[in-house]
């Protein structure tokens, strides 16, 4: 049994998101596992979801917004989780099988970040760990905030820093997991004709940023210069 984790909070993304992913997640996966939510809100979910409540972290009220509760799930104990579990993020798109991402060797397994290729940061769009591995990353964050805040743009950046400190990362196969900005849309002007593709072996398409997958599906880029047609293709897999 394997457990697949992903955190909802505030108002950016509605239940369909998670209800959408554990489809996705049904559909392509498997190996046995477990489906939890950690969230604020767990209004409307389906069946099948377990929910927890959101681990408090007791954020500055004016922290910027850069996904530091995700680093929650790097503490001794997680709720009543035990063995190996992978993080997904909301607004991803799974469009195959991914038994793969558990059976990839590594103890801490992430995406490769595609804006930083010659860093060693990663994205944590995906990630794999044993839980209670690294109690240190949690720990660390809490009683050193600002620092970490004045050195670290996002919770991705720190998690990958800090994981490293003790153990190797090992980072997905580069097709595993591809971007819809960088690997989807189609360069500068090109995208006022050409929709979206899927690229080859993908298993995961990650939405960072803009466009979100409800607007990508729209032709809506939600950026000035960057040129989106319809994608009706997420419809196929992002139900």
């Amino acid at each position: 049994m394997v457990n697949i984790i992903c955190m909802k909070w505030g108002t950016k993304y509605g239940a369909d998101y998670v209800n959408k992913l554990h489809s996705m997640v049904q559909r392509h996966l498997t190996i046995p596992h477990r489906f939890i939510c950690f969230t604020d809100n767990s209004s409307n979910f389906v069946p099948g979801i377990e929910v927890f409540p959101l681990p408090q972290m007791e954020l500055p009220a004016d922290a910027p917004e850069r996904g530091w509760n995700k680093l929650s799930t790097m503490g001794a104990t997680l709720a009543d989780l035990k063995g190996t579990t992978l993080f997904l993020d909301l607004d991803i798109l799974i469009i195959d099988n991914i038994d793969c991402l558990f059976e990839h060797p590594g103890d801490f397994c992430i995406i490769h970040d595609w804006l930083r290729p010659n860093r060693p940061t990663g994205n944590s769009s995906v990630y794999r760990w044993e839980i209670g591995a690294h109690p240190e990353v949690l720990d660390y964050f809490l009683g050193h905030l600002p620092e970490i805040r004045k050195n670290f743009r996002n919770e991705q950046a720190y998690l990958t820093a800090k994981v490293m400190e003790t153990t190797p990362i090992t980072y997905w196969p580069d097709t595993w997991c591809r971007s819809f900005k960088r690997h989807c849309m189609p360069k500068g002007l090109k995208g006022l004709w050409k929709a979206p593709s899927i690229p080859d072996d993908a298993k995961i398409i990650v939405f960072h940023g803009n466009p979100n997958p409800h607007d990508a599906i729209k032709g809506k880029s939600n950026h000035r210069w960057k040129f989106l047609r319809p994608t009706p293709w997420i419809t196929e897999h992002w139900h």
